[in-house]
């Protein structure tokens, strides 16, 4: 297992940041750490990392405790700014890093190819994008080959082309075997490339499992939109009495035990239907319905 935390409780003054956690990230895996401002995301990775003690509970980072070097030596982190001399080049960056970490200066040109900096390699890091100054983060973080990745908000402030590129990188990675721990607000972006998420509200985990798992337990309505037929738009409204009339046709809601119940129903009218869109609700429907929850346990 790359990650395990086991009923994690840390405690601030009084103030209790994380109260009997439990997550796991096994190898190859992409987690998501979602929660508000506050809910314990920065103080969990900060345990993972080694930075600061827990209060109860148990932490195993590629089989070994937290901060130890065995640990270190198999995790890397990625915050949400970097920062970097802007005077060196990328090469020149990495390099450095390199040989902190005792390894051959020879891959920092490989590195940065891996990460889409080979073209920029030589270029004085003063000049790149913030897109590009995460990617010498992420090209950072990759040395050694960690079992382990801890990303903290990486991609905020990067323009959409960069945050998908940044993504395919991370399934990459994945891919070859890395654990993922990814902390995000970009909603939309983690309910595409992760495999399970789990949400934090007032240090409580309130929720997780796959996005699919997580609909099951919000028990959220599933919307359907249907395009009526030409000139049937009364008639289908007339046969669902329970749709109600939106812009481009008639919207109809449902239990999600009850979908192909009414996907027969909508079958049934076929004749009066030319299209149906099925909307399941979406990571941010189900992220406000559990913080919501959370906040009023």
């Amino acid at each position: 297992m790359a990650l395990t935390l086991s009923h994690l409780t840390k405690r601030f003054d009084g103030v209790t940041a994380l109260n009997d956690v439990s997550l796991t990230v096994e190898p190859g895996q992409r987690v998501a750490l979602l929660g508000h401002n506050g809910a314990g995301k920065s103080t969990l990775m900060k345990i993972v990392l080694g930075l600061i003690p827990f209060d109860s509970g148990e932490v195993s980072v590629m089989g070994a405790p937290p901060g130890s070097g065995a640990a270190r030596t198999q995790v890397a982190y990625l915050p949400e700014n970097v920062a970097f001399h802007p005077a060196l080049t990328g090469a020149e960056m990495l390099t450095y890093y390199l040989r902190l970490r005792g390894e051959p200066e020879s891959q920092a040109t490989a590195l940065l190819e891996r990460v889409g900096l080979g073209h920029a390699m030589n270029r004085r890091i003063g000049t790149y994008s913030k897109g590009m100054r995460q990617r010498v983060g992420l090209a950072q973080a990759l040395i050694g080959r960690p079992g382990l990745l801890v990303l903290d908000e990486p991609t905020s402030g990067l323009d959409p082309v960069s945050r998908r590129s940044f993504y395919e990188l991370l399934d990459g990675l994945a891919a070859e075997g890395a654990g993922i721990l990814l902390s995000s607000h970009a909603l939309t972006e983690v309910e595409a490339r992760t495999d399970r998420i789990t949400i934090l509200s007032q240090g409580v985990r309130v929720a997780e499992g796959t996005l699919n798992d997580l609909r099951r337990q919000a028990a959220l309505p599933v919307s359907y939109l249907l395009s009526p037929a030409p000139q049937s738009g009364a008639a289908l409204a007339e046969a669902l009495p329970d749709a109600a009339a939106v812009p481009g046709g008639l919207m109809l809601t449902s239990a999600q035990d009850e979908k192909m119940q009414t996907l027969a129903r909508i079958s049934a009218l076929s004749g009066l239907v030319t299209d149906i869109e099925i909307m399941p609700p979406s990571l941010e429907d189900i992220y406000s319905h559990f913080g919501a929850k959370g906040a009023a346990a």
